[in-house]
């Protein structure tokens, strides 16, 4: 099984940025843990990021030639904005997880709404880096086990 994990904008700064909010992990410490845990898992994770709504897109409409059985998804900061990546994750049918490193309904108001989150198998956020791995290991046992969303 095959899962693509997908980081929105800025999240290449993650170690320098915000450390308040983002914590000290950078983004190629987290993309090895969960490489390490899908192998534990029996899964084949693949990562992205991009700093553009269309790359990501993009990269989600190719998820269903590519094989890709899901999604963990930061959205980052295109959670409160995107129709586009909504309705991209809704065309491709794939299961996907929203996940956030920080709290977002701790935070500004404008970060508590979601345009993603109603469609989502689940939402985990506020445990920094462990919000991806335990967003991994939900969404791997979601489909080995062949839930419905």
């Amino acid at each position: 099984m095959k899962l693509l994990v997908m980081h929105g904008p800025n999240l290449n700064l993650l170690g320098m940025r915000e450390p308040e909010h983002y914590g000290q992990a950078r983004l190629q410490d987290i993309d090895a843990a969960l490489n390490a845990l899908g192998q534990e898992l029996g899964v084949d994770v693949e990562s992205f990021q991009s700093n553009h709504e269309g790359e990501l897109v993009e990269r989600i409409q190719q998820a269903i030639s590519g094989g890709i059985a899901g999604i963990v998804i930061n959205p980052a900061a295109y959670t409160h904005t995107s129709v586009a990546l909504r309705d991209a994750l809704l065309a491709t049918a794939i299961p996907f997880v929203e996940v956030h490193l920080s709290n977002v309904h701790s935070r500004e108001e404008f970060r508590h709404r979601s345009l993603l989150s109603d469609c989502a198998v689940a939402v985990v956020c506020g445990f920094g880096p462990d919000s991806y791995t335990l967003a991994l290991r939900g969404l791997a046992s979601h489909l080995q086990q062949g839930r419905q969303t």
